[in-house]
């Protein structure tokens, strides 16, 4: 089930007015260029802003996320018909045969079940061409993100043109490593509604990640950096066979 600030029309709507900066989806297309992909499988695609960013590069991309008030706020984004939007999620895809799948951001982590985890993967080898990789990221647990996660530290109040004033911020409501549970809080200055937003993550070990790929048939071509976010994220790399 997808989390409110994804499945709430008004919080999709919002989205990506809320969080402008992506500038994390750089390294996800200088892999998309360095492996030559010309079909993408975006798992967790949301509003859409990765798998239009491959689209205007002439790429093949399928999007999927089972919140589907955010899938029609990509499908209803300039270009977006040049991408094929699926609602759902990597364990029940259509088949396919692509050259590339990416999980960006807290796509992986948000898939905190084992069982979920162990068919995400499944579905993405499936999803893959022999040769084809998968790539995602996930937070070091060692960098403790989590206590970061405040009022004081993420306050703000977003003005967003035909919507108004937006005051919004996070708290960690309940961390028992490796789950952390955290709570968005949006209040509308224009009528004074206020939408809350759950989510939990699960914070995996390198270790343990490189496990369940192989385990689901995949070889580690690495373990990368993001670019943007030194010594905090684990990116990795696999490959179907």
């Amino acid at each position: 089930m997808a989390d409110e600030c994804f499945g709430h029309p008004r919080l999709a709507a919002i989205y990506d007015r809320l969080d402008p900066d992506r500038g994390d989806l750089v390294a996800y297309l200088r892999m998309a260029e360095e492996f030559t992909a010309r079909r993408v499988l975006d798992i967790g695609c949301g509003t859409g802003v990765f798998a239009l960013l491959l689209a205007d590069r002439g790429i093949e991309v399928v999007g999927v996320d089972p919140a589907r008030a955010s899938i029609e706020v990509a499908r209803a984004k300039p270009g977006g018909e040049r991408v094929r939007w699926i609602h759902g999620d990597a364990t029940d895809l259509p088949p396919l045969r692509v050259d590339l799948a990416t999980m960006t951001a807290n796509v992986a982590q948000a898939v905190t079940e084992p069982r979920d985890w162990q068919r995400t993967l499944r579905g993405a080898h499936e999803a893959l061409r022999p040769g084809g990789r998968l790539v995602f990221e996930t937070r070091d647990p060692a960098a403790r993100a989590w206590e970061r996660w405040t009022r004081e530290h993420s306050h703000r109040v977003t003005e967003i043109p035909g919507v108004g004033s937006v005051e919004s911020w996070v708290e960690s409501i309940g961390t028992s490593p490796p789950l952390v549970t955290f709570r968005w809080t949006y209040a509308f200055g224009a009528d004074g509604q206020v939408l809350t937003s759950d989510s939990t993550l699960r914070f995996r070990e390198r270790e343990e990640v490189e496990r369940d790929l192989t385990a689901n048939g995949f070889v580690v071509e690495g373990v990368r950096d993001a670019p943007d976010r030194p010594g905090r994220e684990f990116v990795f790399v696999a490959r179907r066979p």
